[in-house]
């Protein structure tokens, strides 16, 4: 059984999958990605538990792993309120269509290698499509729009904001999520998850690609809306964002989507970067690690190192403001992402157009101009001590070198000779008014002297 196969193999062995073969297929993964639904949980509260120097979840079951079906189960029995303004069509649309699309993606997500299902040799994967990645990104962004369809919906000025930023952060780190892609797909040579993973049998794409890898590892945990870029259910300013007024099934529907949408993008990053379902080194040189059901054990490791980051960062950094978030989507990630296409692009022109010695020489010219531009441009000149101070901030304030008047000599003798005057006002009135006024032929009065 060769455990790397050629292109296009795994989409001629699944086409041959019966009917029952692919229901089991589809049953096991809905399945395992309920079961890991609740894990997740109950590892993220374990987890922060312990950086927050507490035990976390530790009676319900063996370590505490029922605590999470337990919550399920509550949530289940609770009062479904639905607000007199809301949209009862598109209220109830809402969390199943954020929940759908993050299981259709794990249609496509290569799990391991050819094996035998009760006799039939199939791959474990559910289908390989010439266009799977894709699939990916085409789920990710409809799963947005039950977040947008969800606080309008809701009739609410507090869900509607927070729908409102969803749209925005998806469209801000979609675009750098799929930058990011190309680059792994100009050196695959296809947009299939199988063969993806079949071209790392040489080297993984981190290590050939790592910053590809750095833009796709922050782009998917705001594309997922996690900590610190949680910003659509910022509950300090939003109460509880786009799903303020769900509750019972629903809101547990949304609480499915995220984790499931958590699970999904690592294991799209465990393919793409990390091999997929072949074993690291110095495992890889075990003969038989990549074949069978071994490789299972690979992916999910792989993948359950990526959600431990997931955790790791909800327990570490705090939520960012919507600006900050913004300009390091819109001015860092995505330029980022343009010029290393380009480089990348370059430099696949280069290695199939020149030969070696060309490619030498080619970069031996590049760094003579180079360096001979950073000679020729002359040094910035020091600032000026006259110049205003910079303000290191977005947001209006006086200028730093700002000085009060001083009050002219007529005002300050001015002040004072009309303040006498309101005294002496003051004085007459209290002495020509009450009870305690003097009588006439008393004697002048106060005012009149």
């Amino acid at each position: 059984m060769n455990p790397v196969p050629p292109p296009g193999y795994t989409q001629t062995l699944i086409a041959d999958d019966p009917f029952w073969l692919t229901l089991i297929k589809v049953l096991v993964i809905f399945v395992a990605l309920m079961l890991i639904t609740l894990f997740m949980i109950w590892f993220e509260r374990r987890v922060v538990g312990r950086m927050q120097q507490r035990p976390g979840p530790n009676w319900n079951g063996p370590f505490g792993l029922l605590q999470s079906l337990a919550d399920g189960l509550k949530l289940a029995f609770k009062e479904d309120i639905r607000p007199v303004l809301a949209d009862k069509a598109v209220f109830f649309i809402a969390p199943v269509l954020s929940v759908v699309p993050a299981f259709v993606a794990w249609s496509v997500i290569p799990l391991g290698p050819e094996v035998s299902i009760f006799g039939e040799q199939t791959a474990l994967q559910l289908t390989d499509l010439p266009v799977g990645v894709l699939v990916v990104l085409a789920c990710s962004s409809i799963g947005v729009y039950g977040i947008v369809l969800a606080g309008w919906a809701s009739g609410s000025p507090y869900p509607l904001l927070g729908s409102l930023r969803s749209a925005a952060q998806v469209i801000s780190y979609e675009l750098a999520l799929g930058l990011s892609i190309i680059a792994v797909v100009l050196y695959a040579g296809s947009l299939s998850t199988a063969d993806i993973v079949a071209s790392q049998s040489t080297g993984w794409y981190v290590w050939l690609l790592p910053v590809s890898f750095v833009i796709f590892a922050v782009s998917m945990v705001g594309e997922t809306n996690r900590a610190p870029f949680d910003l659509p259910e910022a509950e300090s300013e939003l109460v509880g964002g786009f799903h303020t007024e769900y509750s019972s099934l629903k809101f547990a529907l949304f609480f499915l989507a995220e984790y499931v949408n958590m699970v999904t993008l690592s294991a799209v990053a465990t393919t793409l970067f990390l091999g997929g379902w072949m074993a690291p080194w110095p495992l890889s040189l075990i003969p038989g690690v990549n074949e069978g059901w071994w490789p299972l054990l690979w992916f999910f490791g792989k993948t359950l190192a990526f959600l431990f980051v997931y955790v790791w960062l909800r327990g570490t950094l705090p939520r960012q403001r919507y600006d900050q978030f913004m300009r390091l989507g819109w001015k860092l990630l995505i330029p980022v992402s343009l010029v290393w296409l380009m480089l990348v692009a370059t430099l696949r022109v280069l290695r199939t157009e020149l030969t070696t010695g060309q490619i030498l020489v080619v970069g031996g010219i590049a760094l003579v101009v180079l360096v001979g531009a950073a000679l020729l441009i002359p040094d910035q000149a020091p600032p000026e001590e006259d110049k205003e101070p910079q303000v290191i901030t977005d947001y209006p304030v006086p200028p730093l070198d700002l000085a009060v008047p001083t009050t002219s000599k007529r005002r300050r003798r001015a002040v004072p000779a009309g303040r006498d005057e309101e005294k002496d006002s003051e004085t007459v009135g209290a002495g020509t008014s009450g009870s305690d006024a003097e009588p006439a032929g008393a004697g002048p009065s106060k005012g009149d002297r």
